[in-house]
């Protein structure tokens, strides 16, 4: 018998837990007396394998935790990244053998190479390049070296980064519909309820409507023969002639089935779109707010016309009147006491022209709405005068306090006694009803009677402004003195009341006496009741539109300053009123501005010489004098007002007085070169000569100016003394050497004497002395061009381009010097350099349009010049030039006001408006432009100064050189 004990009786092995491979750790029953055996802890079994693999020589097991990988990550063990289907520790208590650890490593080995394999693949770009290993050397790498570095990368973190990218590119390219509509969700916050009632119905757009449709297209009708023989009649030529020369039937059938294009027609009709466009874009400057132009709609202007507008029964189409009446009869069903559909109803009926059935509709609605004034008025004018009546005395049973009613019932009568009965009624009913009185008083006929009625009015109401006025007006002065005393106590607030006391007190002349003004402002500064600065200038405005100039004089003397501290720049802000005053037509109340503002500035010269301006053209010759020698006094200082003066009495013709105005200005402003220079003006163009060349011979001593210098050698020019103007010059030029004037006069000198090399000397020393003189580089360039050296011209132009950068007047030479030697092309190509270096230049701009551009373009090239430039008269002028040509002679003449507008300055504006006006227009609008030009006095454009300034024009007048430039313009 063998010693060896059966399999139940041997002896377990060390840590031998039976179950432990299907996870069993011990456990105990009920049955059991004590408790069931306590499997291994964790660390024993750790422990155990280790000790295991020791005795087989083997590597220690990675299961269980022997030797645990490390997840490049920590968070990789929290179980909400485990399998649910795992369960922990199922198998913790199994027996681990060499075979799990192989199949252990073997599994972490496909793991570690997939995850390089992963990682390589984003390598394949640098591996992949012509030569991988050269770039690896040259970055100090081997390629066992990177596949190190790419092994020992955060795998697991790149791949959820991957898929974090790839999750959000899938959303980005798939919204959900929610976040397709986010944003127009947001928008239909700002979605008003008026927006929301005015979207349209969605229409039925189910399967059966569409096929239902698409059979009624299907369906065949019956032809007319009409339209048999119009197609018959298409295709035939006849020679017919009607009364307009057109083909009885060829024309018409062209027109009507579009075979022939009528491009008059669409000519004609573009236009017109671009003259409204070039309306539109000179709103812009400003300068057509007066000629009715603008498009800007009033609103109430656009309200009034439209409340005119009536509409006509066969103008309303019957459809529409149905869909209305099946509406207004479901309003009226569900809110029977609402007036206004009432109205409504019977309105729709007037116009579809069944009076009838709109009578008896508003009499429902009066029956139902008893108390509402318009439903009744409504009925009264829907019925004759007899009915109406009847209509009047039922609605004023129930509405016996209203005053429209009443109203309408008394113009209902025919006679005035009947309407004074009515009245009477009305105001037993409603004594404290304003209208109801002033209408009573209307129909009185006798004074006396009125005045018994306006006086009972007051005692009744005694508040109303409008009835104490009333009777004031049809008082004496004397009862009327004491009705507005009465009229003050009960109405302590009105400022109307205190400007009727100050209107009566001029009435009675009493104005310079009695200050009623200043009381005003004082009793209604204690009640709190005054009126701000820009409404008590408003109320004078209307006393001097009524007569009253001594109260509209002192209503701005004791109001003009109110509210308004030292702080404030109060002249500028009387200036500016008084300049609104003028603009409106206002001129009284302009004149007692600048009267007020200058006892507050005496010593301010800009206040004088606009005070000064507005009496030169809106006041008297005396009063101008008068103004004029106050402002002497106060400003002694201001040669411009001492010359102003002294004008004013040379053009009255009255020398001797000039003569000591210039006097008393020498005294005190001596040696003041404009004060010599005007001397000088007024002896020479009295033609004393040896008296003129003296000043000046003394200006030279005492106020030597470059400036003095100019006019010693103009006035010698204008004599004829070349040669005394030459020396001039040369001395002048030997103190000033920088002034261009003097070069420009020297040339000049020499050019006249027909010495071109000399000039041309002049000029070339002058352009070097003062290389920013525009005028001295064109003197330069003209003379080579008038010589016929014409690449000498275009080269002294380049040069002057250099020295003054972006000047469109040089620019605008350049071009114009291509354009006389017939050299197209180049003068494009300059053109287009100029445009763009200056864009806003109106010169340029009416250069381009009249030579450069063809006669269909020139429109459409002048309202982009108008969008571009801003009120440029020369721009204006072209402008009415191609209106001109096109023979658009209202246009014409609108565009060239618009030009003398933008600048009264510009004497080339007034020649063109004469030369139109000579050809179009009247002898007296031809005067009447004579006369504003002359009042202008312009000095400026590109042929004015040049006529103006000629040596044998000297002493011309504004009209000869407004004739003579009109000639010299261009066609």
């Amino acid at each position: 018998m063998s010693g060896r004990k059966d399999f139940l009786n041997q002896q377990p092995p060390e840590n031998y837990v039976a179950g432990l491979g299907r996870g069993a750790t011990g456990f105990m029953t009920r049955s059991d007396l004590g408790p069931a055996r306590e499997g291994p802890s964790e660390e024993q079994i750790k422990d155990a394998l280790a000790k295991r693999a020791q005795q087989l020589g083997a590597a220690p097991p990675t299961a269980y935790g022997a030797t645990e990988k490390k997840d490049e990550k920590d968070d990789d063990d929290d179980e909400r990244y485990q399998d649910p289907e795992n369960e922990v520790g199922l198998f913790a208590g199994g027996a681990y053998d060499k075979e799990d650890d192989e199949a252990d490593r073997i599994y972490q080995e496909v793991d570690e190479k997939m995850d390089r394999r992963r990682k390589i693949r984003r390598w394949v770009p640098f591996l992949c390049s012509p030569s991988p290993s050269t770039a690896c050397e040259a970055a100090g790498l081997s390629n066992r070296c990177i596949v190190g570095q790419i092994t020992d990368l955060n795998l697991a973190t790149y791949r959820e980064a991957r898929e974090q990218k790839e999750r959000e590119e899938y959303e980005r390219n798939n919204p959900k519909i929610q976040q397709q509509f986010a944003d127009l969700k947001r928008a239909l916050g700002t979605v008003s309820d008026q927006e929301w009632a005015e979207l349209p119905e969605v229409g039925d757009l189910t399967g059966k409507n569409r096929r239902a449709k698409q059979n009624l297209r299907q369906r065949f009708y019956a032809v007319p023969d009409s339209v048999i023989a119009g197609a018959r009649d298409s295709t035939q030529f006849d020679t017919t002639v009607t009364d307009d020369g057109a083909g009885a039937n060829g024309a018409s059938n062209d027109q009507a089935d579009g075979t022939m294009t009528n491009f008059a027609d669409i000519g004609a009709a573009r236009d017109k779109v671009l003259q409204v466009r070039l309306d539109q874009a000179a709103q812009g400057s400003g300068t057509d707010a007066a000629t009715g132009s603008a498009t800007n709609i009033d609103p109430k202007g656009y309200l009034t016309s439209l409340s005119k507008t009536e509409v006509r029964p066969g103008e309303v189409e019957v459809g529409d009147i149905k869909r209305v009446r099946v509406l207004l009869e479901s309003v009226i069903k569900t809110n029977p006491k609402h007036a206004p559909g009432w109205i409504a109803a019977a309105r729709l009926e007037e116009i579809a022209g069944k009076i009838v059935a709109a009578r008896n509709v508003i009499a429902r609605g009066c029956e139902y709405c008893p108390k509402s004034e318009d439903a009744w008025l409504e009925n009264i004018r829907m019925n004759d005068n007899h009915n109406a009546k009847i209509i009047a005395a039922n609605a004023i049973k129930h509405n016996d306090r209203s005053v429209r009613l009443w109203i309408e019932a008394m113009k209902l009568e025919n006679e005035p006694r009947a309407r004074k009965r009515v009245l009477r009624h009305a105001l037993d009913h409603i004594p404290q009803s304003v209208v109801l009185w002033k209408e009573a008083v209307n129909l009185e006929e006798d004074p006396d009677d009125a005045k018994l009625l306006l006086a009972k009015a007051t005692e009744i109401i005694p508040l109303s402004v409008e009835l104490w006025l009333a009777l004031a007006r049809l008082e004496t002065p004397e009862n009327a003195q004491k009705v507005l005393n009465k009229a003050r106590t009960a109405v302590p607030t009105s400022h109307e009341i205190w400007i009727a006391a100050a209107r009566l007190q001029e009435q009675m002349g009493n104005a310079g006496k009695i200050n009623v003004m200043k009381r005003a402002v004082q009793a209604l500064a204690k009640e709190s009741a005054m009126l701000k600065r820009e409404e008590w200038i408003t109320e004078a405005e209307k006393c001097e539109e009524e007569g009253a100039i001594l109260t509209c004089g002192a209503i701005v003397r004791e109001t003009l300053g109110w509210s308004l501290d030292e702080d404030d720049d109060r002249k500028e802000i009387w200036m500016e009123d008084a300049r609104s005053s003028i603009g409106r037509g206002r001129y009284e109340t302009a004149r007692a501005m600048y009267a007020y503002a200058l006892r507050v500035f005496v010593n301010k010269k800009s206040l004088w010489l606009a005070a000064a301006e507005l009496e030169r053209n809106h006041g008297s010759k005396e009063g101008l004098w008068q103004l004029l020698e106050k402002a002497v006094e106060a400003c002694p200082q201001s040669e411009v007002l001492w010359m102003q003066l002294a004008k004013e009495k040379w053009q009255a013709g009255e020398m001797d007085n000039a003569r000591r105005v210039l006097g008393q200005a020498f005294k005190q402003n001596p040696n003041n070169e404009d004060i010599w220079l005007a001397a000088v003006k007024l002896e020479a163009d009295n033609q004393q000569t040896a008296a003129a060349r003296e000043l000046l011979s003394t200006a030279r001593r005492e106020a030597g100016t470059d400036r003095v210098w100019i006019k010693s050698v103009a006035f010698e020019r204008q004599l004829g003394n070349d040669d005394d103007a030459l020396d001039l010059v040369n001395q002048g030029l030997q103190r000033y050497p920088q002034a261009a004037k003097l070069w420009m006069q020297k040339g000049q000198i020499y050019e006249g004497a027909n010495k071109i090399g000399p000039a041309r000397d002049a000029y070339n020393t002058g352009t070097r002395a003062c290389p920013t003189s525009i005028p001295l580089w064109l003197l330069a360039s003209r003379l080579e061009e008038a010589a016929g050296l014409t690449v000498r011209s275009r080269s002294i132009l380049d040069r002057a381009r250099l020295a003054v950068p972006k000047n469109a007047i040089l620019w605008l030479e350049s071009i114009r010097v291509e354009r006389r030697a017939h050299n197209m092309n180049q003068g494009k190509n300059l053109m287009a350099k100029a445009l763009q270096e200056n864009a806003t230049s109106g010169l340029l701009w009416s250069e381009s349009i009249l030579h450069f551009e063809p006669r269909t373009a020139r429109k459409p090239r002048s309202l982009e010049a108008i969008k571009k430039v801003d009120s440029d008269p020369h721009l204006f002028v072209t402008v009415a030039r191609v209106f001109w040509a096109e023979r658009k002679l209202d246009k014409a003449r609108a565009w060239f006001e618009k030009a003398i507008l933008a600048d009264a300055d510009q004497g080339d504006a007034w020649a063109w408006l004469l030369k139109f006006l000579h050809m179009h227009g009247t002898p007296e609008t031809i005067a009447d432009a004579i006369a504003k030009c002359s009042l202008a006095e312009p000095k400026h454009g590109e042929i004015w100064p040049a006529v103006a300034k000629e040596p044998t024009h000297a002493g011309w007048a504004t009209e000869r050189v407004l004739l003579r430039v009109m000639e010299l313009l261009e066609d």
